[in-house]
């Protein structure tokens, strides 16, 4: 069997590809698979390589003379690492039969590579070894059990296209997990999260906005929703200078029509979305909400029953310490709604569960003390007003004598927070639901934070180095199927047993070494991995593995 150089015509670009012919067991005859990706003569070309075809086939007749001499083997410019630990992925892709869809977008476009196993592919890398574009076309799709037939320009390309369709792609998701494992929609989540990219100007998608991080660079804003199984079932990108708060009503309007949601839905969201919008939204729907809200914020009556001692409930682990303390009311609340272009006080019954947990008070104010060191430091050394940073809510600014701005400590805003601290007040439509139930439904939020800690933590999806809107919203996309994969893994096929630590562990170190005649299995011993053979009937935990081993590993079927 010899090598040879493939050239492929696309968009009145070339591209090169050295291939390998080999002896296929299952063709019973010859086949062909990518050993090297080159990019296009025109790339090249600009780069400065005079005659490309010419040099890569200098290449190829080389590396057929050293297969042809034979002698002593010599270390390989390929590594002979195999990621495998994606397998678990491919197969929940499989059960959602994603693919016959996708391929329908060739019926419009002329692509010249195939587009399920660009965007396949692509979520499997990303969740075993998540980097750069250019990385990954280089170092790891190279190492999927499966290589890739298509090239860097073309992956650009086609995640480009992904990302303008970015919102079908969501849906199809969307609408084939409902078919295979059920959406439960009584109760949906949502968030909002940014993305920060390391570019000095905006360009109408990266625009400066309030950052998560506290960052000074041009963003993006990311909601997520997620079902009451807390697997995700939408998802919104937006540019970093626009207001969350309108996308939770857009998430959730566009889940409901686009899967024929007619049921009654709680909305869970914490104190950043709670707005009169978005609560009459809720109720216009037919739907009920969930949100914190700040307690500083309240109206002096309403912080008067706060600081009450009466009516208070506790909650103790099992050695008698104190978790937190909680106390209801359902009472009519007013609202300041716009209406045909006024804005009407309205009065919605709603319940307000209010908890004060001693560990969440010492957090606080632990974080206002500091705030506040800081802030009389800065007055002390005369510091300007924009060094004071969220500390500056500490301090005062007077005008003095000959137009020079003098500052003192703002010892009551000090106090107030001081006295709030450990406080939450959670406010809902249901007033039915008993108390606990509106602390453990809430406390579910805590999933999506983790959705985003994925992202930005698990899956690397921020620096992004892509620089396009719809590549970059492409990128977004590829993260969020690694997520919904993981979640469905997680909830649906492991039952809630393991912690997204162990999944992702997983994921990224089951690998296996090529040897001449067999597969060496690298990855250390887990209590998960172990579990994870018994209950699938797989040999992952064998040190050899045969090429049919493996192959029965990666074609598993759920």
């Amino acid at each position: 069997m010899a090598y040879f150089l493939k050239k492929t015509k696309l968009k009145n670009r070339t591209y090169l590809a050295i291939y390998e012919s080999f002896y296929s067991h299952e063709k019973k005859g010859t086949a062909h698979r990518c050993y090297k990706s080159l990019g296009s003569v025109e790339t090249l070309t600009a780069g400065g390589m005079a005659d490309p075809v010419a040099f890569f086939q200098a290449e190829v007749d080389s590396l057929n003379q050293a297969k042809k001499a034979g002698g002593t083997p010599k270390i390989s410019a390929v590594s002979p690492l195999i990621y495998m630990g994606y397998f678990p992925l491919k197969s929940i892709m499989e059960k959602l039969k994603i693919k016959r869809y996708i391929d329908l977008f060739k019926l419009t476009n002329d692509f010249q590579f195939d587009l399920y196993e660009l965007l396949s592919s692509l979520v499997y890398a990303r969740s075993v070894n998540p980097c750069s574009k250019l990385r990954t076309f280089h170092e790891v799709l190279p190492n999927l059990f499966h290589p890739c037939n298509y090239s860097y320009d073309q992956l650009l390309g086609g995640l480009s296209f992904l990302g303008a369709n970015y919102e079908k792609i969501v849906e199809l998701f969307t609408a084939q997990t409902s078919a295979a494992y059920g959406i439960s929609t009584d109760r949906t989540y949502f968030d909002c999260t940014n993305f920060f990219f390391e570019i000095d100007r905006e360009d109408g998608f990266r625009m400066k906005g309030p950052s998560k991080e506290n960052k000074k660079d041009p963003i993006v804003g990311l909601g997520l929703l997620l079902d009451n199984n807390l697997v995700p079932v939408g998802m919104k990108m937006y540019p970093g200078n626009e207001s969350e708060k309108p996308v939770l009503r857009e998430v959730v309007s566009q889940m409901k029509k686009q899967h024929n949601i007619s049921g009654r839905t709680i909305h869970v969201a914490d104190k950043g979305l709670n707005c009169a919008e978005n609560i009459a939204f809720s109720k216009k729907a037919g739907d009920g909400y969930l949100f914190s809200k700040a307690v500083k914020m309240l109206p002096e009556k309403e912080k008067t029953w706060v600081l009450l001692d009466q009516g208070f409930q506790e909650v103790r682990d099992k050695k008698g310490k104190l978790l937190y303390r909680y106390k209801s009311c359902v009472d009519r609340f007013p609202y300041d709604i716009l209406h045909e272009g006024k804005m009407k006080t309205v009065f919605l019954t709603e319940k307000r569960l209010l908890t004060y947990s001693p560990s969440l008070a010492e957090k606080k104010k632990y974080e206002i003390n500091r705030m506040v060191e800081k802030a009389k430091s800065l007055t002390l050394s005369q510091a300007k007003k924009k060094d004071f940073g969220e500390s500056g809510k500490y301090v005062s600014f007077t005008d003095g004598e000959g137009g020079k701005a003098s500052v003192s400590m703002n010892q009551k805003a000090i106090d107030r927070d001081l006295k709030f601290a450990g406080y939450n007040l959670l406010v809902t439509s249901e007033t039915e639901m008993a108390d606990q139930d509106i602390y453990s439904t809430y406390h579910n939020l805590w999933r999506i934070e983790e959705s985003f800690k994925i992202m930005k933590s698990d899956l690397d999806a921020r620096p992004a180095y892509v620089q396009k809107e719809e590549t970059i919203k492409g990128h977004f996309l590829v993260c969020y199927i690694a997520v919904l994969l993981e979640r469905i893994l997680q909830f649906h096929v492991l039952e809630n047993r393991y912690s997204t630590s162990d999944i992702f562990d997983f994921l990224k170190n089951f690998r296996v070494v090529k040897a001449e005649n067999k597969y060496i299995n690298t990855t250390v011993y887990s209590d998960f991995i172990n579990d994870l053979s018994e209950k699938f009937h797989l040999p992952l935990t064998n040190y050899f593995l045969s090429e049919t081993q493996l192959k029965s590993i990666l074609n598993y079927s759920l």
